[in-house]
């Protein structure tokens, strides 16, 4: 996916969230061991990589999401982090997408020059119930990042983070259910209490998907397939744009980028019924695809 970068892979499991880890299922397909943890190779240099013309693959203003096969705050990492933090400063015209279940690892690991943070870095803890809520987000909201957001998933237990979102600190949450082996059901009340707490903060609210098991009003229901869970999730109507969330992005002379120049999603005629929407970095147009694609923005 054009909108990931792993610049390592492999992980430690952490807490509740981990059991049934979606890499780890992946990689046993693949005949490999998702505790190993490696440096990429072809994907280390992604942010900086251009095409045949000379331009960056990744388009000024496109929100990357980072270590979607580890986590970025992880121990065994510490020796290729500080390279990574550099590639993200020389994208300064590039969102980062920052997931962690290690939060309290983060301040040590900041570059020396951060200050209060870089605008190009969307930092997110995941708090798949309320005790993980209730640990990783008070972390969250004392460390020195400009954009925080929080992401339930696997949303696997009820979670209240009002008094969270009364402080104004953070700007988006994110819930999915879980899937592959074992998937534990998500319930439709959770979800529904998310979406109240963050419209009454102005806080956007994405239901990214239901999950492989999802219950509502008391029959559990069995979603197979990615695209199932989403378009059952954009039909709840349970997502909420809430107020905007600005990013001051800035080319490598040190100019802000203009609007104009900025990267425009494309989306697919399938795209209209996914949840995702309000999250997503559209479509890499790439044409491996059937069917026709449009812009929309």
């Amino acid at each position: 996916m054009h909108d990931i970068w792993n610049p390592w892979h492999g992980c430690i499991k952490k807490s509740e969230g981990c059991d049934n880890c979606y890499m780890y299922f992946l990689d046993r397909m693949r005949d490999q061991d998702g505790s190993v943890i490696y440096r990429t190779k072809s994907g280390f240099n992604y942010p900086i990589q251009k095409d045949r013309k000379g331009n960056y693959k990744i388009k000024s203003g496109e929100i990357i999401r980072v270590c979607m096969t580890s986590d970025f705050f992880l121990e065994e990492a510490d020796c290729w982090r500080d390279e990574a933090w550099e590639l993200m400063r020389i994208r300064s015209d590039v969102v980062f997408y920052l997931l962690t279940k290690r939060p309290e690892r983060a301040a040590a690991n900041l570059p020396k020059d951060w200050g209060d943070g870089w605008d190009n870095i969307f930092f997110n803890v995941t708090a798949e119930n309320q005790c993980r809520a209730d640990e990783r987000i008070p972390i969250l909201l004392e460390l020195p990042f400009k954009h925080k957001g929080v992401m339930c998933a696997p949303f696997i237990g009820k979670v209240s983070i009002r008094k969270y979102l009364e402080t104004g600190k953070i700007e988006q949450v994110l819930c999915d259910g879980e899937n592959y082996d074992g998937a534990r059901p998500c319930y439709y009340d959770w979800v529904k209490l998310l979406r109240r707490e963050c419209e009454d903060n102005n806080v956007r609210f994405v239901f990214c998907g239901t999950g492989r098991r999802f219950v509502k009003d008391g029959k559990l229901y069995k979603i197979e397939g990615n695209t199932l869970q989403t378009q059952q999730a954009y039909k709840s109507g349970m997502s909420f744009e809430g107020r905007p969330i600005h990013f001051d992005l800035y080319d490598s002379f040190g100019y802000p980028v203009a609007e104009e120049c900025l990267y425009k999603p494309v989306y697919r005629d399938r795209c209209d019924s996914c949840s995702m929407r309000l999250s997503c970095n559209g479509c890499s147009s790439c044409g491996k695809c059937d069917g026709k694609q449009r812009g929309k923005i």
